[in-house]
């Protein structure tokens, strides 16, 4: 992975911060809606980019402007996702601009893809085939953007502009299905693993921001032990979110890819990592969101729980990041793992009950199911996990010789 590709997911900070921002000033359903269908083409936008640093490098020839022209894209669509399906008076159109940023990035990525194509009609005509769900979709977003004010009431234009989002979203992920027929090759499985393993760095660096901006937005509020021991929970849950991914299953995976050597090897990488990996991010997003006003409500000195919604979307979040590690291992490892999946499932059934407790109460039952959940799976998976990092290690210290070599003879 190259720094470029970095600078690229740090953007992606920001526009994780934007979607949970706009979402928690007025949390609704409908807003949790309009949150997760930016949050999916957001995650589209991201795949496209790792998929051209897939082929090659992000940091040679013109890629570096390739690449900025493509952050500067994101970051467009960054500050525009609060106007996306409902545009405030005065200056430009925000659905306009946000869909013509993003018909940007997908222009300069299938435009590379296309020149790095080999020199044959049928390599074109495979780019083709995969550019083509992708550059209709956003048509499509961008005709949501502009057709529906013309042609429906505008109290209904927000409403039509979202199934418009819909279908597009759904023509675009159809590339994942072509994929097998196109024949993509996934060039370098420890960059694809890398990549995604980052996003998700990247989206648990957006909970550690929702963690750390509302005591910041709160600072003229006094320090309570209940705010302390808040904070302490969030860290907690988020020590766990990371421990249940990175400490064995993202190593587990990459390795079981890496041995795929035949054509069942795309299949499998775009099960796991491209659509795998998406419902781990929205999960991931999701806790930040209901962490972000939950903590506000722990600060409030009655104490009370506040918006029920808050509550669902916190323990909502974490149960589906749990039930997504399920089904990751599974397509990867074919093995089903039933501690993510019960914890999942107490977290449920502990919602409504902890709808009646108090805020910090509510908060030290998901910090505590989660930390039950990390020691129970160490005790369970301890051969397992020892074998993956030993061979994790090894595969380490076998490419660090092999570069110490290299440079003592060329450098």
């Amino acid at each position: 992975m190259t720094r470029l590709e970095l600078l690229y997911d740090v953007v992606f900070v920001f526009a994780f911060l934007n979607v949970t921002t706009v979402a928690a000033e007025h949390l609704t359903g409908r807003a949790l809606l309009e949150a997760l269908l930016v949050l999916v083409l957001l995650w589209w936008c991201w795949i496209g980019f790792a998929a051209v640093g897939n082929i090659i490098r992000a940091d040679q020839g013109v890629m570096p402007l390739v690449g900025f022209v493509v952050i500067a894209g994101v970051f467009v669509l960054a500050q525009t996702t609060s106007v996306v399906f409902e545009d405030p008076a005065g200056g430009l159109s925000g659905p306009v601009v946000f869909a013509c940023a993003y018909l940007l990035t997908w222009a300069v990525k299938v435009a590379v893809l296309w020149i790095s194509m080999p020199p044959r009609r049928q390599a074109h005509l495979r780019s083709l085939l995969l550019a083509a769900p992708t550059m209709a979709g956003g048509l499509l977003i961008l005709a949501a953007a502009i057709v529906p004010e013309r042609l429906v009431d505008p109290a209904a234009v927000p409403d039509v502009r979202m199934e418009v989002w819909a279908a597009a979203l759904i023509v675009e992920y159809s590339v994942g299905i072509l994929l097998v027929r196109t024949g993509w090759r996934l060039r370098s499985v420890g960059h694809w693993a890398e990549r995604h393993a980052l996003i998700v760095m990247v989206a648990l660096g957006e909970s550690v921001i929702a963690l750390g901006i509302n005591l910041t937005l709160n600072r003229h509020q006094p320090v309570t032990w209940a705010l302390l021991i808040a904070t302490g929970c969030g860290v907690a849950v988020i020590a766990s979110l990371w421990w249940l991914y990175f400490d064995r299953l993202a190593l587990a995976v990459e390795q079981v890819v890496h041995g795929v050597r035949d054509q069942r090897r795309l299949p499998l990488a775009r099960d796991v990592y491209t659509f795998g990996h998406l419902p781990l991010i929205i999960g991931i997003i999701a806790f930040a969101l209901g962490l972000k006003r939950h903590l506000a409500t722990v600060a409030d000195p009655t104490g009370h729980p506040g918006n029920e919604l808050d509550l669902t979307v916190l323990y909502g979040g974490v149960a589906l990041y749990l039930l997504a590690l399920v089904a990751v291992e599974w397509r990867a490892l074919r093995q089903v793992r039933a501690l993510p999946a019960l914890a999942a499932g107490l977290l449920g059934a502990l919602l409504p009950v902890a709808r009646h407790t108090t805020a910090l109460t509510a908060l030290v039952w998901l910090t505590g199911t989660c930390v039950l959940l990390v020691i129970a799976n160490l005790a369970t998976i301890g051969r397992s996990r020892r074998q993956v990092r030993a061979l994790a290690t090894r595969e380490r210290d076998a490419l660090e010789a092999e570069a110490t070599a290299w440079r003592r003879q060329h450098l």
